[in-house]
């Protein structure tokens, strides 16, 4: 069975191929953004011989992973079937039987990008935006500068400088919103001048349901409201005044690989649930993170559940055991020696720390929401919940429905991988218990 384009995908094509120099394609997951994008650049490069093409993310294991080894192979065994190409896995570039070459790459790697950004390209594809700083946007869009021509009717036109973006939509304070959605620029607010160069198009999973399993969306269907306006119907968020995290904050900060961790820690972040008749009751809070070798923080793993004691607190020494743990931080308000009994019950001997809320919890998390917006805390995959809980906290107090358990879990977590958060800015009192340190269209 041939190919087929969704009716989407068709439109996404026809903004693609326009007079607009910029073209962003948005919407929730897995509509078909970046396979419709690779296409082009492939179409593109088949076009203009000896013509070069970058598509970057902001780190490159992400690209990698994302568009290396699935959706341009999936794209070209689909869209080009008789098209060779040839990959090299040392400098991570595709040539075309023409001698043009996609070449692929990190943001966030210098050595590599300077590498990179050596060369001249005729197409720019940033795949994935809401992780990629404005910053780096505008030190890509220096090399997009090649001169370079494809022949149509026997005539040689020039190859038109392309830059195409992607992204499943952040907040509205993210500079893509801007610059597409309001033609302002983003450092200073004002408008730009250049705005007809600017296009988007918007392609939700619900155009792409040819090609997704009906699981899917009933996956999507199901993510807390946040999520599901982002990722199943593509929107953009609001953002709450004086928010501590935000969606492009976290997404800045995702990976999908992790260093060794010299240290790692399990936070426990109680509540009066059982197992039983607690659908009233909060849900225990239980985040590992760990201190990699590289300096930075990691969030590894999301514990949290509803249950009673002997329930998290068996949790709570699992997850220790299966990361290799270096101490339990438990925060003890609530409960007081309890949440120190419970996990000590599950595991005798284990390392616990005992810490006593002495702030508010937006207060607790300044320091930590600066820390992730210095680069200094990342999130080792996606963790839906804890996100969420943690894009409702402002300087004003926590505006969601329920307990931020999660959250709080991972505050503590943090505060106690970089100990000095807490002493310098008196943010928590900590006492230590049983503590063990350790082409016409789109070539025009």
């Amino acid at each position: 069975m041939s190919f087929k384009l969704t009716d989407k995908q068709d439109e996404a094509l026809t903004v693609l191929g326009s007079d607009a120099r910029h073209i962003l394609l948005e919407g929730g997951s897995r509509s078909g953004k970046t396979f419709t994008i690779l296409r082009v650049i492939a179409l593109r490069a088949l076009a203009a011989p000896g013509s070069r093409h970058a598509v970057f993310r902001l780190h490159f294991n992400s690209v990698k992973a994302s568009v290396i080894y699935d959706t341009w192979p999936k794209m070209m065994a689909l869209c080009f079937p008789d098209v060779p190409y040839e990959l090299n896995k040392s400098d991570w570039f595709v040539t075309m039987p023409n001698k043009s070459q996609i070449w692929f790459g990190g943001l966030d790697d210098k050595e590599r990008t300077e590498k990179i950004l050596g060369q001249e390209y005729a197409t720019i594809f940033l795949n994935e935006v809401s992780q990629i700083p404005y910053s780096s946007r505008n030190l890509a869009l220096t090399r997009l500068a090649q001169l370079c021509t494809y022949e149509k009717n026997g005539t040689k036109f020039p190859l038109r400088l392309k830059t195409y973006y992607d992204c499943n939509p952040p907040s509205k304070a993210h500079w893509a919103y801007k610059l597409f959605h309001e033609n302002k620029d983003p450092e200073t607010n004002k408008p730009i001048d250049n705005y007809a160069e600017y296009a988007y198009l918007k392609l939700n999973p619900r155009d792409n349901t040819e090609n997704l399993p009906a699981e899917y969306l009933k996956t999507l269907e199901a993510l807390p409201l946040r999520l599901k306006k982002r990722f199943l119907d593509g929107a953009y968020a609001e953002v709450a005044p004086g928010a501590l995290w935000t969606d492009e904050m976290i997404d800045q900060n995702r990976c999908e690989t992790a260093p060794d961790m010299v240290r790692v820690v399990v936070a426990v972040d109680p509540s009066g649930a059982g197992d039983d008749d607690n659908i009233g009751n909060d849900e225990i809070g239980i985040i590992v993170a760990g201190l990699g070798t590289d300096g930075r923080a990691y969030v590894v793993e999301d514990c949290t559940l509803k249950a009673g004691p002997k329930t998290w607190g068996n949790m709570t020494v699992t997850a220790y055991d299966r990361h290799q743990g270096d101490l339990v931080v438990g925060e003890t308000n609530y409960g007081g020696e309890m949440v120190k009994f419970v996990v000590q019950t599950a595991k005798p001997g284990i390392p616990f720390k005992k810490i006593t809320a002495s702030r508010g919890k937006c207060v607790r998390a300044e320091p930590i929401s600066a820390l992730t917006e210095q680069g200094k805390i990342r999130f080792f995959g996606t963790f839906t919940e804890l996100e969420s809980e943690l894009c409702e906290m402002t300087t004003s107090g926590y505006q969601g429905n329920r307990s931020p358990n999660r959250a709080d879990a991972f505050v503590w977590a943090m505060s106690e991988l970089f100990p000095g958060i807490v002493s310098e800015r008196k943010k928590a009192k900590a006492t230590s218990n049983d503590f063990r340190p350790s082409v016409a269209g789109y070539a025009a």
